[in-house]
């Protein structure tokens, strides 16, 4: 369903909220780290710069995205590992736990972050970043593609992704004893290229609805999307303005929970 080439094409701006959650996780020399969501590996192996005393473990449930990561020279305390996000289990306990733009993807983040809490070791560190952009015109007209009756049946099934507020994220993790720090940031990102807010989706909210449609269907789905998105979106000379928002927590398990 993912395809590495097609989600690196906004590579830099898909990296900096990655660099600016990490930023702001107090843990100095950690014995044990995980990328949950790792994707191509490229800012995994940028934890294992970070730490250079680490074991880091990328995980990703995409076959294609760690067939990827494997092809990506790294120190042999890094490994790459294909697992169910929701699922996954480190071999000890963790000292830092990263997940860049993934969690999103999976249902009750009540019950996620309590699992996530629970593979961290006392003292160490959740971080993770999700979009939360789902209200605005890009995802709105996803939305209103996939009701049409054409669509809807192939398309019932398939999930959106969802991310909760700040508040919620903070008070669900300071009930399970984390001190937590959240915030939120908006970046406006200009988009170089035709249709380039289409190009930014077809990297990452439009690959299961693709997928769900087959060949023939998905470009059915895409011609019909694509004039809505340059309506909302329109061009200009130095490129496509593209608000985009996303939410952070960088929580400590005190040792004592």
């Amino acid at each position: 369903m993912w395809d590495p080439q097609q989600y690196e094409h906004f590579r830099d701006a898909r990296k900096r909220p990655f660099f600016e959650l990490l930023a702001r996780v107090p843990v100095a020399a950690p014995g044990l780290v995980a990328d949950l969501g790792c994707g191509t590996g490229d800012l995994t192996l940028t934890l294992a710069q970070r730490w250079p005393g680490a074991r880091v473990s990328g995980v990703d449930s995409s076959e294609p995205m760690i067939a990827e990561a494997l092809r990506r020279p790294a120190p042999e305390r890094v490994r790459f590992e294909l697992a169910d996000l929701a699922r996954w289990q480190p071999s000890a306990p963790l000292d830092v736990l990263v997940s860049n733009a993934a969690l999103h993807w999976l249902p009750d983040h009540a019950a996620l972050l309590s699992r996530l809490v629970g593979l961290i070791a006392p003292g160490g560190v959740l971080a993770f970043q999700v979009p939360a952009n789902f209200e605005e015109p890009s995802h709105r007209r996803i939305d209103e593609v996939r009701a049409l009756p054409r669509f809807s049946p192939a398309l019932a099934s398939v999930r959106r992704g969802h991310a909760e507020s700040l508040a919620f994220y903070e008070a669900h993790l300071a009930r399970l004893g984390l001190a937590v720090d959240a915030w939120e940031t908006v970046y406006l990102h200009v988009l170089p290229g035709e249709d380039a807010v289409l190009q930014w989706l077809l990297g990452t909210t439009l690959r299961p609805v693709l997928a769900a449609l087959g060949l023939g269907e998905d470009q059915v789905f895409l011609d019909i999307l694509r004039p809505l998105l340059r309506q909302d979106y329109p061009a200009a000379p130095h490129g496509t303005p593209f608000l985009f928002r996303r939410r952070f927590v960088v929580a400590v398990r005190q040792p004592s929970s």
